[in-house]
């Protein structure tokens, strides 16, 4: 705070800047990654670069980003001296559904500096509330070797990432991430333990990959894309949805059969359904898209 006083400047808003300036719940936050010198730490929001010193001391390597120019100067003293920090000033995302390739590029670099053949990426941050969702998302989505993630977000978004089928916090990410994913709430935190203090309370969230979950889907970019369709028209019954989505690959009787197969009800809306169950059907749908004959493929008549 005093540093933002002596600069002149103060935090704003439209990046979703409430930096945490609670200790002991850093200290919390790092021990919960379970560090270790096998690890690379990817840090969104480096703030002042507090956080930032706690895991270096840690961790192997940290990779910390910082998109305000001016939050980006202080971090930059505060971690000089620091070898194994590699601080990036530039936006976390290339776009909503893919991360900065420079991020990709410095989190690869940092892996291979280790020269630990089973060095691990953990996401440990204060998140931005504004884009927290399309961070953690796209983590997941990729290739990179994450294993954990511990992060500061709204509240509501940790509800949302932990809900449960049938309740009215249970969406799309919420398919998305426990598909792959065991996710726990591990404190809901006040507004005062940031400054400024947000108008909302947060919650620090726990996200462990799960290789078993994951190993069931079979399309990993189909999944992603029938979990965000399906959920886009969630109050609509799940075959018109479906037939909407698929209608260039499936037919409608094509998309009967899968339903009838695997014991669904066509009356039946996706915020009902469980993960195990969006699981299934996208693989069936995967097979059955698979499986067309392709165009051409008859032999020609001499």
């Amino acid at each position: 705070m005093q540093l933002f006083e002596q600069r002149g400047f103060h935090p704003r808003g439209d990046l979703g800047q409430n930096f945490l300036i609670d200790l002991n719940l850093i200290d919390s936050i790092v021990e919960q990654a379970e560090l270790s010198q096998r690890d690379v730490v990817l840090e969104v929001g480096a703030g002042t670069g507090g956080l930032t010193m706690s895991l270096a001391e840690s961790a192997g390597r940290v990779v910390s980003v910082e998109y305000d120019r001016r939050v980006y100067e202080l971090a930059e003293s505060a971690l000089a001296g620091r070898d194994n920090v590699t601080l990036l000033r530039c936006d976390a995302l290339k776009n909503k559904n893919r991360l900065s390739p420079r991020i990709v590029e410095a989190l690869e670099t940092a892996l291979a500096e280790t020269g630990e053949a089973d060095a691990a990426l953990k996401l440990v941050a204060n998140l931005p509330y504004n884009i927290a969702t399309p961070v953690i998302s796209n983590l997941i989505a990729s290739d990179l070797p994450w294993t954990r993630m511990i992060v500061t977000v709204q509240y509501e978004l940790g509800r949302r990432l932990a809900a449960k089928p049938g309740t009215g916090n249970f969406g799309a990410l919420s398919v998305w991430v426990q598909s792959q994913c065991r996710v726990k709430l591990l404190k809901k935190l006040p507004p005062n333990v940031f400054w400024p203090r947000p108008q909302v309370n947060s919650a620090v969230m726990r996200i462990t990959l799960d290789h078993t979950r994951r190993a069931r889907i079979e399309d990993r970019a189909l999944f992603q894309t029938y979990v965000r369709g399906v959920f886009n028209l969630r109050r609509k019954l799940l075959r018109r949805v479906l037939y909407g989505l698929y209608r260039a690959d499936l037919d409608r009787a094509g998309i009967d059969r899968i339903l009838e197969e695997l014991g669904l009800d066509p009356q039946q809306r996706a915020e009902k359904m469980d993960v195990e169950t969006h699981i299934l059907l996208a693989n069936r749908l995967k097979r059955k898209i698979d499986a067309r004959p392709a165009v051409g493929s008859a032999k020609e008549c001499c």
